[in-house]
């Protein structure tokens, strides 16, 4: 990570380190456009337990409040990453530049799981004002986002603790010697 002058090279700003938020936000896009001309002029947007509809707002209020947060979500994404890459300056590692550029993407991507809520929530708005049916209940789509989320989050953690209890080129040095 240094180069011949003895400055620190950062790492490489990388499209890849944030591009599940990304594709979920041109999802949502893409999704918003088809949607758009079938809406009705007055969107529920709410509903009560038993699923009736219960608050209504303009299509074009709904589609600012639901692409605002999605942008938002994708720049603060963005700029995470951007911000890691120009600070990787001052980690000085040299032999875990791999291992940094994982934790980036991590955290780059790991904001696409709340957009992945918002685009689903989106999705059952468009789809019970232009065709009159509910996908599932939000409540139980984030569950099983937040779940999964998780659970990959754990075995995130968990590859990260076995490398640093027993570091991959530590145990082939030892078995070499015996």
């Amino acid at each position: 990570m240094t180069n011949k002058v003895g400055k620190t090279e950062r790492l490489p700003f990388r499209w890849s380190y944030f591009v599940l938020p990304s594709a979920i936000f041109l999802l949502t896009l893409i999704l918003a456009a088809f949607f758009y001309p079938q809406l009705p002029a007055e969107v529920v947007y709410h509903f009560k337990s038993d699923g009736s509809p219960d608050k209504w707002l303009s299509r074009e209020i709904i589609l600012i409040w639901i692409l605002a947060p999605q942008l938002c979500l994708t720049l603060l994404a963005g700029a995470i990453v951007w911000g890691i890459t120009r600070v990787s300056t001052l980690c000085r590692q040299v032999e875990g530049k791999s291992e940094l550029k994982r934790i980036i993407s991590v955290m780059g991507n790991m904001i696409g799981l709340p957009q992945l809520i918002i685009c689903f929530a989106m999705l059952d708005i468009f789809s019970y004002n232009s065709y009159g049916i509910h996908i599932m209940p939000i409540w139980i789509f984030a569950l099983i986002t937040m779940g999964l989320g998780t659970i990959l989050l754990g075995i995130f953690f968990i590859q990260a603790i076995r490398r640093i209890v027993v570091p991959p080129n530590k145990s082939s040095r030892s078995n070499s010697s015996v």
